[in-house]
């Protein structure tokens, strides 16, 4: 079951996060483990005619994706890797530019920071969760091109 949060120019400008708030906080009550990859993010902002940028290099767009992230650090468990959630998830919160020949490059040390940064707020999140992680985390890793060695999790 797909569950979406529709964002408007409005609740952008006003970095108003009642959205997400009324979709992810039911989720939270009846056991966020059974949403596991099911949250996307339905945009709704309009560019100038002519416009070049893509919605994740407004910077609107990314305040709002920051401070939500920053309420929900450990946000990429919902969202919908399949259907390029995370990576668009991703692309509001790490420098990047885009390749018409090789579309999104992230700035590489950004991305690894911002990785490492999930890596470790989502294994404290999943085990308060009793929700195994390392699996998910390795997953997660190789979705944003990165292999992840077992061993790192024995450290934590």
């Amino acid at each position: 079951m797909a569950i979406a949060i529709a964002l408007n120019t409005d609740s952008i400008h006003k970095l108003d996060l009642s959205p997400a708030l009324t979709v992810i906080e039911p989720l939270l009550q009846e056991g966020v483990a059974s949403y596991e990859q099911q949250l996307s993010f339905d945009i709704d902002y309009p560019l100038e005619p002519g416009d070049p940028r893509e919605l994740s290099e407004v910077p609107e767009l990314r305040l709002w994706f920051i401070r939500l992230d920053a309420k929900y650090p450990w946000l990429p468990f919902l969202l919908d890797w399949k259907a390029g959630e995370l990576a668009r998830y991703t692309a509001m919160l790490v420098p990047h530019q885009f390749s018409t020949k090789e579309g999104i490059q992230y700035n590489p040390e950004a991305l690894e920071i911002f990785l490492m940064h999930k890596i470790f707020v989502l294994t404290d999140w999943l085990k308060q969760q009793d929700i195994a992680s390392s699996s998910r985390l390795k997953s997660m890793a190789q979705m944003l091109g990165y292999e992840l060695d077992e061993g790192l999790f024995a450290m934590f």
